[in-house]
């Protein structure tokens, strides 16, 4: 009986043998001639890392429901895709698990469904998109264009032009330089950044924000509640809108600018920089607060339904 109990067992590992392996890659490409690279994954992690070969090579593990994996030049470009089987069963399966890594002068696309994507030195830009995944990216440069719906973004020293956009999830941003444009719907952003130019953006979500000296900053909430601080640029310019929302802007230094701010149907415009008050309408919910400070070069605008508008300093 132990002997067929054995026999069996031994069966059963030259049977499986084949179907892992074949779930396992290892494979290397040249880069010569290439600009770009695709990959798609649909369940899983995929880590993509920039270095100075001039090579693109992936490893690691399939999705055990993966009916193919292609990694094919076409022209300047490499794509790299796991495709799946038409009907699978995702229970107790996590997915593909690859480590892909690029030239840092290449430019990387991606996208996924459940997949979670980290991306880390590439110097030609990114872009991509998840559904119910996260997104990491570290040292990236010249652009960088994202978004998950139901996940997460965390991001670290993304320079040039920067886009982040979640609807549920939450955008952590830390020293972005460049450009820069954060969306939330029903989400948290929390961003650090030394961008010039910023547009944020929440809707029914919290926004906290901690800026360098801005040349533009755009700020909109509806039924969100934004609260940060900026050095504002003499002749900059900053305009802001809310309904039923919150927003708190406090100036960490000292300020030359034109402050226009109004209120429609009702809301509330609390200026603790000087001591100009809003002046109420007598025929409507309305009010408006208009001041200088400084030269007056920059430009401050501000628009609230229903909302409050602080200004500290």
């Amino acid at each position: 009986m132990k002997t067929l109990f054995l026999l069996v067992g031994i069966f059963s590992a030259i049977v499986t043998l084949p179907v892992f392996s074949k779930n396992l890659i290892d494979e290397t490409m040249s880069g010569e001639g290439v600009s770009k690279v695709y990959v798609e994954n649909m369940r899983g992690e995929v880590a993509i890392k920039g270095w100075d070969k001039n090579q693109v090579v992936v490893k690691g593990k399939l999705d055990e429901h993966a009916k193919a994996f292609d990694f094919d030049k076409n022209g300047s470009v490499i794509d790299i895709k796991v495709r799946m089987k038409n009907h699978h069963n995702s229970r107790n399966n996590d997915g593909s698990d690859l480590v892909i890594m690029v030239p840092k002068r290449m430019r990387v696309e991606f996208s996924g469904v459940s997949s979670d994507f980290s991306l880390e030195s590439i110097t030609k830009g990114i872009e991509g998109k998840t559904v119910s995944g996260d997104i990491d990216i570290r040292d990236i440069d010249h652009q960088v264009e994202i978004s998950t719906v139901s996940g997460d973004i965390k991001s670290i020293n993304a320079k040039g032009k920067v886009t982040m956009t979640t609807v549920s999830g939450q955008i952590s941003d830390k020293a972005s330089s460049g450009r820069l444009q954060l969306r939330a719907v029903s989400g948290e952003i929390d961003t650090q950044s030394s961008a010039t130019e910023v547009d944020l953006g929440v809707v029914s979500g919290d926004l906290t924000f901690n800026l360098a000296t801005v040349d533009e900053l755009e700020l909109s909430s509806v039924s969100g509640e934004i609260e940060g601080e900026l050095a504002l640029a003499d002749n900059g310019r900053v305009k802001m809108s809310s309904v039923s929302g919150d927003i708190a802007l406090k100036f960490i230094d000292a300020v030359n600018a034109t402050f226009r701010l109004k209120t429609h149907a009702g809301g509330d415009l609390l200026n603790h920089i000087t001591s100009d008050k809003a002046v109420e309408s007598k025929y409507s919910p309305r009010a408006k607060l208009n001041f200088e400070v400084g030269n007056g070069s920059a430009t401050v605008k501000a628009t609230t339904v229903s909302g409050t508008i602080r200004l500290l300093k």
